[in-house]
């Protein structure tokens, strides 16, 4: 229980909230605390920078941001949190987030998935809210189904007349021919890629993706018209390899390379896919300290290519890997839980699949390691889609515990969920770490995730600009929502 009071002010200096927006009564329901000024005392901060934790400071928040950290005694005024016992972190600024989720797999009687192929459903409601309460304050789409819906949310969060993070709104997916989802364009001139980009970026969109079946020439052009908007391009790739998006000029690579470059398939055709298992195949003997991967890393470090790790999506998958938890379980439609324990069941049946997926997961945090130890920039985002197991929140405080599994500290894996976003997306001066002058994006743990990374799991209180909002009623508004608003 968090012990909260007021310090004594005289009436004369009573203020009443300067925010910028004042809270519609949607956002009203679950704010703990809104007042200017505030004072979490006793509180064991980890900034984010990667520096060891300072045990036992008062954070004193003052109109929505950090006015300073140190032993002093709260201010008049301000209400006092007593957080002995807890602990304070920057934020999650997730990078690989979306507002859609896969809510069901349909499959035909032969196993598949029929025509017209695999469908994701918008998460207008309930994923803004999960995120917010597992402590992201800012996150990206990383691609969009429905970029319009998209952008109104984000309209209505900073407008404050629904909860939600901070979002930076990737516009619809920047895709070729021939694609598995029916829900995205096929972009297949590099004319047609310089329209959309130069459309969406009108319309408010902030980044963009490029996916599987891109062709070389269109991803170029479509990262030209980005940049001439300074926005950045990212990309979950397959027909265009690494190399060939790091020369394009691409800014980051979605999911890491076990999954993703193709590079290294043998007989590999120009600008075409040759699909996931062939990727992970061409992996499954190059050694990490291999030339052949060090010159990879070596060549995204020169050309400042950041990399988005995901491993949940892909943790999922793994039938010896545990299931998702009651607490999660409790969040999804009854089909959406239906079709993941399915596909779960399905995965299961296939002999030495879980091994291979396995192996291929260590090797993915392998590389990652090795990337951000030769001074490569990585980024952390669970991608809410795979088999349905990756959910929204929960899934970004998982990522944080499978980098930990990877072999980060966890001090390292809360800087690279955190100030590593927040470099990336241009807004460390604001967000990422806790330091005077910056926002109050700030999430409050019971324990300490620095030494004992799953209590990351344990947010009690969510500041976003100063405003704390309570994560038990977030998530308790939309149990059993998840797969179908």
């Amino acid at each position: 229980m968090l012990a909260v009071r007021r310090v004594a002010l005289p009436l004369a200096m009573l203020c009443a909230n300067v925010f910028a927006q004042s809270p519609g009564p949607e956002v009203k329901k679950f704010i703990a605390y809104d007042d200017t000024l505030i004072a979490l005392t006793h509180v064991r901060v980890i900034d984010g920078t990667g520096a060891p934790a300072q045990d036992n400071r008062t954070l004193v928040l003052r109109d929505g941001k950090i006015e300073s950290i140190g032993d002093a005694a709260p201010p008049a005024g301000a209400r006092v949190i007593d957080l002995s016992g807890h602990s304070v972190m920057p934020g999650l600024v997730g990078m690989h987030n979306h507002l859609m989720y896969t809510a069901s797999i349909n499959l035909d009687e032969d196993g598949k998935i029929p025509p017209p192929g695999f469908l994701v459903t918008e998460l207008a409601f309930s994923a803004p809210r999960l995120y917010l309460a597992s402590g992201v304050t800012t996150m990206r789409t990383t691609g969009s189904i429905e970029p319009y819906a998209d952008l109104n949310i984000r309209r209505l969060i900073d407008e404050m007349k629904m909860p939600g993070p901070h979002i930076d709104v990737t516009g619809p997916y920047l895709e070729g021919k021939d694609s598995s989802f029916p829900q995205l364009a096929a972009i297949t001139t590099p004319e047609q890629a310089t329209k959309t980009v130069a459309f969406w970026a009108s319309q408010g969109a902030t980044s963009f993706k490029a996916y599987m079946n891109i062709a070389e020439g269109v991803l170029g052009a479509a990262i030209k018209e980005a940049h001439k908007h300074d926005i950045k391009v990212t990309g979950h790739l397959c027909s265009v390899d690494y190399r060939q998006a790091a020369a394009l000029g691409i800014d980051d690579l979605e999911h890491g390379p076990v999954y993703t470059d193709s590079e290294f398939v043998p007989d590999r055709k120009h600008d075409v896919c040759p699909n996931i298992p062939a990727i992970v195949a061409s992996w499954e003997k190059l050694a990490i300290d291999s030339a052949q991967v060090q010159g990879l890393i070596q060549d995204l470090i020169k050309h400042h290519v950041a990399v988005t790790s995901t491993l949940p999506v892909f943790e999922a998958s793994i039938t010896t890997r545990p299931v998702l938890s009651p607490r999660q379980t409790q969040m999804m439609s009854a089909e959406s839980l239906r079709s993941y324990l399915a596909a779960r069941a399905s995965a299961a049946t296939t002999a030495g699949r879980a091994e291979k997926a396995e192996a291929a997961l260590k090797k993915e945090m392998a590389f990652e390691l090795a990337f951000v130890r030769a001074g490569g920039l990585l980024l952390a985002g669970p991608d809410p889609t795979g088999i349905g197991g990756t959910l929204p929140g929960f899934a970004d405080q998982r990522e944080l515990e499978l980098l930990v599994e990877a072999g980060f500290t966890p001090l390292e894996a809360i800087h690279i969920a955190t100030a590593n976003g927040a470099q990336f997306e241009k807004q460390l001066d604001r967000i990422g770490t806790i330091a005077a002058g910056k926002h109050a994006d700030l999430v409050v743990l019971k324990g300490d995730p620095g030494q004992r990374i799953a209590d990351v799991e344990n947010v009690e209180l969510v500041f976003k600009d100063g405003i704390a909002y309570d994560p038990a009623k977030l998530i308790n508004s939309v149990r059993g929502m998840l797969g179908v608003r």
